[in-house]
């Protein structure tokens, strides 16, 4: 009932002036970024975090938060209208979205993406209000070693459940961890790394470095595969809204079921791209003709789009409960956090309920909010791509520029950021992913410092991560996770034995 209390006190806190605006400014912001191409979710919320860095921990997470949901749903725009994917996870919805598109269906298809995408969300964000109090009560019983255990946990999982190459994802995590260690040593006082800069006294600044490995790096990409911007005009009509809306009871297992892989798939490691593709494919597989889809059917559009925001949407709750961020974004808004003094973990629903709290009924209202505004704005969002990339690069390129800056007023820091800039450019032609990477320098040093008090307080002895059943599970758990391909390896290989062994008689 206290947590209730405190999701009504959310509510009304959140329904003033102030808060409504910055949440429709954040959406509108989300849709641009998410329309055009080279920005996206993750790269939008990294180049705008230094607009927030003024304001308090509450009203920045509610903007961040709403230019995520917004680059969400105009990632659907770019997919049904222009079959360019504005995400990662948006191409599946190229699939049955586009040639709905092109038989004259395009309003249709992007009421069935906006109305499915809140659906996915809402049931999110119950099932964060659900969970968030049972995450609270254990939440003082976390020391050093437990907090490492976690973030072993985190870090182990990202190798044992990720689906890039196991030695990719290890590459891009060591070297996150590599440079996290760049600065002074907060246990010691030591100089690591440095090489004799002063610049590099105060370390790797995180923002500086995700800025430049999203929103540069995706520019140079687009840059040189030099996309032509070609597209279906659209404007939606509450005649057609309605019409989707009066079908959705006959799609309720398709929704349910993605809702379900999403949340899953969001709390866990697997990501929005992996939720996406899963919806549509067993939407396909259940379905009586799944020769339809890939044909302009709109339950095509429906399973992916759902299941992409329920995970975008829930891979919150790992982030703020254990500080585990369950996307690429999540990363991002946990720096954030960070940044604004909140140290997300289960202390946070504890020292900090009215935030945690007011966030929570920002999702709620943010959902209402964004799904009004992008049926409403779609034609003006989608005029946006029509606009020449050469005139739209130089300018998100000077807005980069000038949130690096901001962050400490250091030239070197842009410096920095073009340099990383490079990096995420490198990796993403070789195929190396960019969250592990991202989640190691946000973690690195609170992971570090986690395990060398634990080693204090224990004198060394490695048995404190089992010294109960907490962070014994916790840590066993991590590294059943690390060795799963093996372990997944091996019981498949017996299951086959079982299965070609002569039967006697």
């Amino acid at each position: 009932m206290e947590a209730f209390g405190l999701l009504l006190h959310g509510f009304a806190v959140l329904l003033t002036w102030k808060t409504l605006v910055l949440m429709m400014v954040g959406l509108v912001l989300g849709i641009f970024v998410g329309v055009l191409p080279g920005l996206g979710g993750p790269n939008g919320v990294a180049i705008l975090l230094p607009l927030t860095f003024t304001m308090d921990p509450t009203s920045a997470i509610v903007m961040l938060s709403c230019i995520y949901w917004g680059a969400l749903f105009g990632g659907a725009i770019t997919s049904i209208l222009f079959n360019i994917p504005g995400e990662a996870w948006s191409v599946a919805t190229t699939f049955d979205g586009y040639p709905m598109a092109q038989q004259g269906r395009a309003a249709e298809a992007l009421t069935a993406a906006f109305t499915s995408s809140f659906i996915g969300s809402l049931v999110a964000v119950l099932l964060i209000t659900f969970l968030a109090p049972m995450i609270s009560s254990f939440a003082l019983k976390f020391g050093p070693p437990e907090f490492f255990a976690v973030y072993l946990l985190t870090f182990c999982s990202f190798v044992g459940l990720g689906r890039e190459a196991k030695h990719k994802t290890v590459i891009s995590m060591s070297l996150g961890l590599l440079l996290a260690g760049v600065g002074m040593d907060t246990v010691s006082g030591q100089l690591r790394m440095t090489f004799g800069s002063s610049e590099l006294l105060r370390g790797i600044n995180f923002l500086v470095a995700v800025i430049g490995l999203f929103g540069i790096s995706e520019i140079l990409l687009t840059m040189e595969e030099r996309l032509a911007l070609r597209g279906h005009a659209a404007s939606i009509s509450l005649r057609v809204v309605l019409g989707v809306w009066k079908d959705l009871p006959r799609y309720w297992v398709t929704l349910l079921r993605s809702s379900f892989i999403g949340c899953w798939l969001g709390i866990t490691p697997g990501g929005a791209i992996a939720a996406s593709f899963m919806g549509y494919n067993l939407a396909k597989r259940f379905a009586k003709d799944p020769e339809s889809f890939g044909k302009g059917r709109i339950e095509g559009v429906f399973a992916p789009e759902t299941a992409a925001h329920a995970s975008g949407t829930s891979a919150l709750l790992p982030m703020l409960a254990l500080g585990i961020p369950g996307s690429g974004t999540a990363a991002i808004l946990l720096g954030g956090l960070m940044v604004w003094g909140l140290n997300p973990g289960p202390l946070l629903f504890v020292e900090h309920k009215d935030f945690v709290w007011g966030l929570i009924a920002s999702m709620y209202l943010g959902n209402v909010v964004g799904l009004v505004l992008v049926l409403t704005t779609v034609p003006i969002f989608a005029s946006i791509l029509r606009v020449p990339f050469a005139a739209v690069a130089p300018m998100i390129v000077v807005s980069c520029a000038i949130g690096a800056y901001a962050i400490q007023n250091a030239m070197f820091d842009i410096w920095l950021m073009l340099g990383f800039g490079v990096v995420g450019y490198a990796f993403k032609k070789i195929g190396i992913p960019l969250a592990p990477f991202t989640l190691a320098l946000v973690l690195g040093n609170r992971a570090e410092d986690a395990f060398r008090l634990s080693m204090i307080g224990s004198g060394g002895d490695l048995k404190v991560f089992w010294s109960n059943g907490l962070v014994g599970s916790i840590t066993t758990l991590a590294i059943v996770l690390l060795f799963w391909p093996v372990i997944d390896g091996l019981l498949a290989r017996v299951r086959w034995m079982q299965r070609t062994r002569p039967t006697s008689g």
